[in-house]
């Protein structure tokens, strides 16, 4: 029998379908729907567009399945269906945002002999301040014209082998995607077996955090001990969601549905960003002069969720604040598997964290790495919106306060720990999860908090 094409082909199976006797009420009704559709009877249609789907066109007829006869009709269209060419992505715009001020370094242990020389070779004092914790001024300077950062930095080394310089590193806070919320605030607390309702529970122990703008007059704050400082350039402020959500998630007030972690305890948040674009980023100089200010004020953790380069002054400030008795905790950044470590997160002694989901799984652009300690949940995290309300937020950011507030509690049982006995209780007690033992992915494992300070939070949110 010879094959009809083109056309008539079409009325032909239309003539065919409407031949098909239906009963009554039989729900038989012959739909073209191609595969984008879904065909195979899976949660929310099947395939969707673009994922392939499968054969022939599907009917909607309660998942009955049409005649034989009319299937190897319509298997042929199926294809055609299925080979159409594909509507091109716009691909998302790439911005190339500096590491480095371009004509800055920032140095510390400078004489004011020293000074005086560099000025002498071109060199502009900016800025200084005094750092009580290294009994030393911290100097941002201005390069002559016409001389390189790297020699310029080199130049100021060699003038004083005791110094410390470098660039004026940029760190940027380690948000990651935000999304809309999926499930209850206490489902993250309940992955770190977090204690709740134990009125004994309360840690008298200062948390200091370096971080964007906060909206102190935001609800969740509603009768929190915090206190919000401020010493970035004040004529380009930062905004304050990242900051907002991140002290949310230390000291909220437990009442709200973005509850904090820790909600009688105290806090003081220091904004060292500045406005870049639509986000934010702090100068090597500004994040040194923030922790300096935050050990003279006798905060025993230290919450940095923001991520950049290996800045050799930013790490002895690290370390100084370290030696103080400081538990350091930082987020691992959300450059991706492949990318180099991101500091302050890779400086030994400080607890470098990585962000999981619900099923335990680590968040696909954390950061990865020998240096990783702990993971903690930092996606679809409940929290605080900068103005109000609550929102979800993702990124290693979200997750670094986990490993604040437990250091808290443990700091508030055995106050006379060093911060390295601190950060040996969290890794021994975390929950192994990866490879087993320690990996690059998810460190020593997940932060566990059962013990401390209570009971878990299975009864939380009932």
């Amino acid at each position: 029998m010879r094959r009809i094409k083109g056309p008539i082909a079409a009325v032909t199976v239309a003539l065919l379908l409407a031949a098909i006797p239906v009963a009554p009420g039989d729900g038989f009704r012959p739909v073209l729907a191609l595969a984008d559709d879904g065909d195979d009877g899976g949660e929310g249609g099947g395939a969707s567009a673009g994922e392939g789907g499968g054969g022939a066109p599907s009917f909607g007829n309660g998942g009955a399945r049409p005649p034989r006869f009319l299937r190897q009709i319509l298997r042929p269209f199926g294809a055609m269906r299925r080979t159409a060419p594909r509507r091109a992505r716009a691909q998302p715009q790439v911005v190339n945002l500096p590491n480095y001020a371009e004509r800055e370094i920032v140095a510390i242990g400078l004489t004011p002999a020293d000074r005086a020389a560099l000025e002498a070779d071109g060199y502009t004092i900016l800025s200084q301040e005094r750092l009580e914790t290294l009994d030393q001024t911290v100097l941002k300077l201005r390069i002559p014209d016409g001389l390189s950062l790297e020699d310029a930095r080199d130049a100021v080394r060699a003038i004083n082998d005791a110094a410390t310089a470098d660039f004026n590193h940029f760190y940027r806070a380690s948000a990651g995607d935000a999304g809309e919320c999926e499930g209850p605030a206490c489902a993250p607390l309940a992955m770190v077996n977090w204690p709740l309702g134990d009125r004994n529970c309360r840690p008298a122990v200062t948390i200091g955090m370096v971080d964007t703008g906060i909206n102190g007059d935001h609800a969740i704050f509603e009768g929190a001990d915090l206190e919000v400082l401020r010493i970035a350039d004040e004529t380009d402020p930062s905004g304050r969601q990242h900051g907002t959500a991140v002290a949310a998630l230390i000291v909220g007030n437990a009442a709200e549905r973005a509850r904090g972690l820790l909600p009688d305890s105290g806090l003081i948040a220091v904004d060292a960003f500045v406005a870049e674009g639509e986000g934010e980023r702090a100068a090597a100089y500004d994040v040194v002069r923030a922790v300096d200010l935050l050990i003279g004020r006798d905060a025993r953790i230290l919450n940095l969720s923001l991520a950049g380069d290996a800045n050799l002054v930013l790490e002895r400030m690290v370390r100084a604040a370290v030696e103080a008795g400081a538990v350091v905790v930082a987020a691992a950044g959300n450059d991706g598997a492949r990318a180099e470590p991101r500091f302050p997160a890779a400086y030994p002694d400080v607890l470098a964290v990585t962000a999981v989901d619900r099923r335990g799984r680590v968040y696909r652009r954390a950061g990865q790495g020998e240096h990783i300690d702990l993971a903690a949940p930092g996606v679809d995290i409940w929290t605080a919106a900068s103005i109000s309300g609550a929102r979800t937020k993702t990124g290693t950011s979200f997750a670094a306060p986990f490993v604040t507030a437990a250091a808290a509690l443990i700091l508030h049982e055995e106050p006379g720990l060093s911060p390295a006995e601190v950060a040996e209780r969290l890794v021994e007690r975390a929950a192994d999860a990866g490879e087993s033992g320690r990996d690059p992915v998810y460190g020593a494992g997940l932060l566990d908090a059962s013990g401390l300070c209570g009971a878990p939070v299975e009864t939380a949110g009932k």
